[in-house]
């Protein structure tokens, strides 16, 4: 639920929201060690409670079928690295071409919405093609879809975006319209806390 204080809108949930989604995410932590061994939950909860837009973040995360879960701790900025977890790309973000310049000039059978633009809405980024990789070192992810990630700039200006997957033991990066979209192609966050 998003709070308006003055003119600045601040996206915070409330106290049950809170409490079910932090509870979600210890009870995902625990049941994934292997993603994150040196890690202790409380302090990884302590830092959730101390920004609230970023747990809103996590709960958009969770709303869409992400399954947020810890998985990397970036020592420089002191920071948590939170990934979608879901075994395929999120349910709840799929059939998006990849940004709102190319839903905007796409002329027929707009999708509902694209993948940069949800992105920006929930407070994420895109994984980037490096972010995939890694995440396959934690299991293996998108069999049977496949993602959008950061498309760089000289191939985006050329009308294309980059996704990938993960098919016979590979990852797999593949080039597709920026306008195109699928029912099996969605996109994976990142969030640092």
């Amino acid at each position: 639920m998003a709070k308006t204080n003055g003119e600045q809108a601040t996206k915070e949930l409330d106290a049950a929201a809170r409490e079910e989604l932090i509870s979600t995410l210890k009870e995902r932590f625990e049941e994934n060690i292997h993603r994150h061994e040196n890690f202790v939950w409380a302090e990884v909860q302590a830092k959730l409670e101390k920004d609230p837009e970023k747990l809103w973040s996590l709960h958009e995360m969770e709303r869409t079928g992400g399954e947020p879960d810890v998985v990397d701790y970036d020592a420089e900025t002191g920071e948590y690295v939170f990934f979608d977890c879901a075994a395929e790309s999120p349910a709840g973000r799929r059939s998006v071409c990849y940004d709102p310049e190319a839903l905007e000039a796409r002329k027929k059978n707009k999708p509902e919405h694209s993948a940069i633009g949800m992105a920006r809405e929930m407070g994420i980024e895109l994984l980037t093609e490096e972010q995939f990789r890694f995440l396959q070192t934690l299991g293996h992810f998108d069999q049977k879809t496949s993602s959008w990630v950061q498309t760089p700039d000289e191939v985006r200006t050329r009308g294309g975006a980059l996704f990938c997957d993960y098919r016979y033991g590979q990852v797999f990066l593949y080039h597709n319209g920026a306008d195109s979209y699928y029912g099996a192609r969605g996109f994976r966050g990142a969030l640092r806390v």
